[in-house]
């Protein structure tokens, strides 16, 4: 079954379990969770954190986030040791983002770049999604192409142009990410 996210250039090390990274590579549902998650922590934390959540509800699917009860949510995100350093503005940002998915593309999250008619079409999908400003989606188009191959036509300009987590496949590329992310963070 085609789950959206194509096959692998280069595997997924962004977190220092094996499983998570694997969860990651293989569910689009969870790739896009830790892209949201991705913020005021550590990388590896918002990256372990698709298969944690999957872990305490016994799945990852964007239907059940959806309907789920937000404080019970709130409450799966704040269990020690949390999500986020933020968990109930996470579990929130999350439940909105996968109501997206269900409403928009029928709970499958792979089609959300499965689909996409071009770069344009793919970048318009992926800003649409709740917790996706502009830099998150150049980050996402560059993950789906480094790592996946997903290339339509024109993504190269929705890209991000300077190092993120699409290059990282080592300890040393994840603290090369870390340094760049600081670094524009600290210009704005």
């Amino acid at each position: 079954m085609n789950n959206g996210l194509g096959y692998l250039n280069m595997p997924i090390v962004w977190t220092e379990d094996p499983a998570a990274n694997e969860l990651l590579e293989t569910d689009p549902l969870a790739l896009l969770i830790g892209m949201v998650l991705d913020q005021q922590v550590k990388m590896e934390k918002a990256f372990a954190g698709p298969y944690e959540l999957k872990r305490r509800l016994g799945q990852l699917d964007a239907r059940k986030i959806a309907s789920m009860d937000p404080q019970r949510l709130d409450a799966v995100f704040r269990e020690r040791p949390a999500l986020h350093r933020f968990p109930g503005s996470m579990a929130s940002r999350v439940q909105a983002m996968c109501a997206a998915i269900v409403k928009d593309y029928g709970g499958d999250a792979g089609s959300v770049w499965r689909d996409a008619r071009d770069g344009d079409d793919l970048a318009a999908r992926i800003k649409k999604l709740p917790g996706f400003g502009d830099m998150k989606v150049r980050i996402l188009v560059a993950v789906l192409a480094k790592k996946f191959d997903v290339k339509p036509a024109g993504w190269e300009k929705h890209a991000a142009t300077w190092h993120t987590v699409a290059d990282v496949d080592s300890v040393e590329t994840m603290a090369k990410a870390r340094e760049v992310k600081r670094e524009m963070k600290a210009k704005h």
